[in-house]
């Protein structure tokens, strides 16, 4: 045997060697990974239940949940990596495949046949093999976001196997640049912003799908990551498609996959899924995972990336499954916290918002005559001033009364010229001679024009009182705008009844006034105050001269202002504000008689959606907080 024979047979016993100690070698880790992953079943299933738990309640409506978060361009191979991980296959195809958010809930489970469940809003859809998935997730996509929009909304599919790894991942659409017919122009600049949506919270790992074929630096899966995460402490990569790199580029494949040209903390995994040829032929994806291993086993470059655990979709589901327990563990402490937090914020809420009507006839009964009762005491209790609001109602009407006594008092004649009074006010009567008729007509006339003034008052008294009483009634029935309606006209006819009544009075106080009456003492009292002489009742025929007349008008029109500034004040609370108030409740309670009291206590769709919404806030995060007491 020549020597270049002894070198070519030793050379391939050599490598025979090597390749059953890299089979020992990768036996080993194997056993090692079995171990391993058999041991994080137990330990991370409660963690990742436990978010899966949050979600399905809802309470990542109120705050960010730790989660797995695909992005990549358009045809990274993104669809790939996720049927690989779960082993179901998902929509594909050119365009804007995923529209909407799909979380994939994958739980390792022993003992059972492969299951699956679809959900979004209130369907549910159950599968005992994985044929159909595809379609219904098609059609979940286009009940949500229409045929070719998309839909910040979440599909969940949830995959119960032996062969799956325990992991929760949420899918987002590829990144587009070009729309597709019927798509709109701002098509892209949407999906960007649906992804930056779950991508930016800290709670988020970010898991960015780029393919080896291209230039790295230029992917804007990873561009998107680099913006939210500059750091790249929670950010990991998948390199895809890797036979499909030019010759030469190995070594800087490499480098990337090493953090030399980009740097994550997290790392970078490389997988190579079934590609194009390999979906048309239908090979099963438990033989893609066997040629996947090959692939790198065989690979004179990526060879080397099996050792370091950085490649193939087994060694990304156990490094993906590890990140999202670690994160969840760290998160928790945080999480708790602010669900104490928005629950005393809700609860303050709920406070503020009053609690609805019952549903049942019985309650509802009862609770109208609660409401209407709370009004009825607020509208007595403003009437008799118990009840001071900001805007203070007796305060207003004393000002608007005061303004009515200064109106009385700028009213009062002066007479300084006796002269001019007589030559203004004479009669048909010889000089020197008095005439009562000619007194009482000027008193009549000065005093008529007061009339006036005094429906302004009333007029003035009724807009106070009415906006008050409206007020009382928007804030005991705000919520119940029928009931609403129903009061506030009550309030305006009840008003408007007495403002009849009011006039009436006040005009019979006027017509009354044209008597010109008071008692003799009073009028002497006046007299006296006013005269620098003395008078009494005995002296009566001295004073009766037109020289005493300008004191006698005075002294008279004194009684007059006196009695006008209490009596109609007094005259106008009682029909606008007193009687009012006890016809208004009296009316109130007529209500209950009403057989429309569903009708009558129907709400404010903003304000039963505001409660019902609060409500549904204090169950998702009352039933998050038992459920984080368990680990924390």
């Amino acid at each position: 045997m020549t020597s270049s024979g002894l070198f070519s047979l030793f050379s391939s016993l050599d490598q025979i060697d090597d390749e059953q100690d890299n089979d020992r070698s990768q036996n080993q880790s194997e056993k090692m990974k079995g171990e391993v992953h058999s041991h994080l079943e137990e330990s991370i299933r409660p963690y990742i239940d436990l978010i899966d738990n949050l979600r399905s309640v809802g309470v990542h409506k109120d705050l960010a949940l730790p989660t797995i978060a695909v992005i990549g361009d358009q045809s990274s191979g993104k669809s790939s990596v996720l049927e690989a991980l779960s082993g179901v296959a998902l929509p594909r195809g050119s365009g804007i495949i995923t529209r909407c958010p799909l979380e994939l809930r994958l739980k390792k489970v022993t003992g059972i046949k492969w299951k699956a469940v679809l959900s979004y809003r209130k369907k549910r859809i159950e599968f005992a093999n994985s044929s159909m998935i595809e379609r219904h997730v098609e059609t979940a996509q286009n009940v949500l976001a229409g045929k070719v929009g998309i839909c910040d909304e979440l599909i969940t599919l949830e995959v119960m196997s032996p062969d799956v790894c325990d992991l929760t991942l949420i899918d987002l659409p590829g990144i587009a640049r070009v729309p597709v017919k019927g798509q709109p122009e701002d098509i892209g600049n949407q999906i960007k912003s649906l992804i930056t949506k779950f991508i930016e919270t800290q709670e988020t790992i970010n898991l960015v799908v780029v393919p080896c074929n291209t230039d790295i630096a230029t992917t804007e899966a990873l561009k998107m990551a680099q913006e939210v995460d500059p750091e790249g402490k929670r950010t990991i990569a998948i390199l895809t498609k890797p036979d499909l790199i030019d010759r030469g580029t190995e070594k800087n494949i490499l480098d990337i996959v090493h953090n030399k040209v980009i740097p994550l903390h997290k790392g970078y995994v490389m997988v190579k899924c079934r590609g194009q040829q390999q979906i048309d032929e239908k090979i099963p994806l438990e033989e893609a995972t066997e040629i996947e291993r090959d692939f790198f086993q065989n690979h004179e470059f990526f060879r080397c990336l099996l050792k370091e655990d950085k490649a193939t979709i087994k060694c990304l589901a156990v490094k993906l499954t590890q990140n999202l327990v670690d994160h969840i563990k760290k998160s928790l402490p945080q999480l708790s916290e602010q669900i104490i937090t928005q629950l005393w914020d809700v609860k303050n809420e709920l406070k503020e918002c009053e609690p609805g009507p019952p549903n049942d006839p019985k309650g509802a009964k009862q609770f109208l005559i609660e409401i209407l009762k709370r009004f009825n005491d607020q509208i007595n209790s403003l009437s008799s001033g118990e009840l001071i609001n900001a805007e203070n109602l007796f305060s207003q009407l004393r000002a608007e009364f005061k303004k009515w006594n200064d109106h009385l008092n700028h009213s009062k004649p002066t007479f300084y010229s006796l002269k001019e009074f007589i030559q203004n006010y004479r009669g048909r009567e010889l000089l020197g001679f008095s005439n009562y008729r000619m007194f009482e007509w000027f008193l009549q006339c000065h005093v008529a024009k007061l009339k006036k003034s005094a429906m302004e008052l009333l007029s003035a008294i009724k807009d106070i009182i009415l906006k008050q009483f409206k007020d009382v009634s928007y804030k005991c029935f705000r919520n119940y705008s029928v009931l609403q309606k129903i009061t506030e006209s009550k309030i305006n006819n009840i008003q408007s009844s007495q403002e009849d009544k009011a006039e009436q009075r006040i005009s019979e106080q006027f017509e009354m006034e044209n008597m010109i009456y008071t008692q003799d003492p009073i009028y002497l009292k006046f007299l006296n105050e006013i005269s620098e002489e003395k008078f009494s009742e005995e002296q009566s025929p001295i004073f009766d001269i037109k020289s005493k007349y300008s004191e006698m008008l005075k002294a008279y029109y004194e009684i007059v202002v006196q009695r006008m500034a209490d009596q109609l004040p007094m005259m106008i609370s009682f029909f606008m504000l007193k009687q009012t108030a006890q016809l208004l409740s009296t009316d109130m309670l007529c209500l209950l008689d009403r057989a429309d009291v569903s009708k009558l206590l129907s709400e404010n769709s903003e304000v039963g959606t505001r409660r019902r919404d609060l409500h549904a806030r204090l169950d998702r995060l009352t039933a998050a907080q038992e459920a984080l007491n368990v680990f924390i």
